[in-house]
């Protein structure tokens, strides 16, 4: 994968992590000492939690950038996947202590000081998040990352959870202290949903699971081996994505008396159409075997009676 898209990716982490944490840390002490919100400290958890994600994040590219070796045969590219699986794991931890934090102010309101300041914190917490989770998530999707995805949808969510935190403030403002509660019950239940769903796809990249796309880029493969002059029958294509790459292997009947130059021909015409019809494989095994008539592999049906 090219150097400077990664470096790109691998900066706006660390830019986020800046950023995330300095609003965190504010709102945080914002919300547990003079304004005494709910909704104003869980949004600062959720804005460290994410500067947290962005630093697993971080962590996880620069593993990706390894060469493979001698016990990583494929490259680290699952490291990717782990620190998914790790950034939505401190995700969940942190909603349970903002669930409690609610839970507490819903059964024992209490007014909220200074709530027009924490509003404006708020804001421009969630304006700064939805411009960096924007340009991050254009950046994920172009070079396939699923953790930088994850993290870009991450800061669009604390975006979304620093504005609600700014309507319970301003609630609260006008005499409604309940919505501080709401609004930390609902910022955890956005971070679970969203850690959940991290959690089972990163877990299916690394157990090799094919999904639907998977299966019909599968069918494509086969019906372009077909379709190269010297295979008779593309018979088995398996798949699994490693991190944004996909790699595979594909098994082809060829006629039992081919010269090696010829196979080779052909292998490569395979991975070269491939390829330029997915961008994202990485590596393709052509397996050659013997074409069988039916006659020679038994499939003909016996006469009845």
């Amino acid at each position: 994968m090219n150097e400077k898209p990664l470096y790109n990716a691998q900066r706006a982490a660390g830019l986020t992590i800046l950023v995330l944490m300095g609003f965190g840390i504010t709102q945080v002490v914002m919300g547990e000492t003079v304004a005494r919100s709910v909704a104003l400290t869980a949004n600062g958890i959720d804005c460290i939690g994410d500067g947290f994600v962005s630093l697993i994040v971080w962590v996880g590219l620069r593993f990706f950038k390894r060469s493979p070796d001698s016990r990583f045969h494929y490259g680290y590219y699952k490291i990717e996947n782990l620190a998914s699986i790790g950034a939505a794991m401190v995700m969940m931890g942190l909603a349970s202590y903002i669930v409690y934090r609610a839970y507490q102010q819903l059964v024992n309101p209490h007014p909220v000081s200074i709530p027009l300041v924490g509003a404006v914190v708020a804001l421009l917490a969630a304006l700064v998040a939805w411009g960096i989770g924007i340009q991050k998530y254009i950046r994920g999707r172009r070079m396939g990352l699923s953790s930088l995805k994850l993290d870009a949808i991450n800061t669009v969510k604390d975006g979304t959870a620093s504005f609600l935190a700014v309507i319970a403030l301003i609630l609260s403002a006008r005499g409604y202290p309940v919505a501080d509660a709401v609004v930390g019950f609902i910022i955890a239940a956005i971070i679970v949903s969203i850690g959940f769903a991290t959690v089972k796809e990163a877990s299916f990249v690394l157990v090799d699971a094919c999904d639907a796309d998977c299966f019909l880029k599968r069918q494509e493969i086969q019906a372009i081996a077909e379709g190269v002059s010297g295979v008779k029958k593309a018979r088995v294509a398996r798949l699994r994505r490693t991190g944004p790459v996909i790699q595979g292997e594909i098994e082809i009947e060829v006629p039992e008396v081919m010269t090696v130059k010829h196979m080779h021909e052909i292998s490569t015409e395979i991975k070269t159409l491939v390829r330029n019809r997915y961008s994202d494989l990485e590596h393709l095994t052509v397996v050659a075997v013997p074409h069988l008539t039916d006659a020679e592999s038994g499939s003909t049906c016996p006469e009845p009676g």
